[in-house]
């Protein structure tokens, strides 16, 4: 079931940004990946463990760097960072013992991050977002 509401509010926030306007911003879908990789942080703090949390900093970094950097440079790292997340949290129990973490997150979270990455992916694909960034937003001059 976890599965299933991941893939449905994947495609239905996707959709809504879309016809919103809102993921035209370069900083949604990069924004979105740092908020997700920030969950495990949160689950940490709601476990009451700080060696997880400093545990979990390491991954939660990496993200960031992989967001900023698809922000910067070219939003298929966001998708790549997406489908990434995907993976590591079906992965995650077994690499942390974070005690904070629902029993049904990784199955929702796997899901959500992969059709999201895939979303992602299908609007870059058809040029209904530019991947690139365009220097001059990007850079101070």
């Amino acid at each position: 079931m976890a599965f299933l509401i991941g893939v449905t509010l994947a495609l239905s926030i996707g959709l809504l940004m879309s016809f919103t306007g809102f993921d035209r911003d370069r900083a949604f879908y990069p924004t979105v990946m740092i908020v997700i990789a920030l969950y495990y942080a949160l689950f940490a703090v709601m476990g009451g463990s700080v060696e997880v949390l400093l545990l979990e900093s390491v991954p939660i970094a990496v993200f960031f760097v992989a967001s900023i950097a698809g922000f910067k440079y070219s939003l298929w790292l966001v998708v790549a960072a997406l489908v990434a997340h995907g993976v590591y949290d079906i992965s995650h129990g077994q690499l942390f013992a974070n005690p904070g973490v629902p029993a049904w997150w990784p199955n929702f979270c796997l899901a959500y991050d992969v059709v999201a990455g895939l979303y992602l992916a299908w609007l870059l694909k058809t040029n209904r977002i530019h991947a690139r960034a365009n220097n001059s937003l990007t850079t101070k001059g």
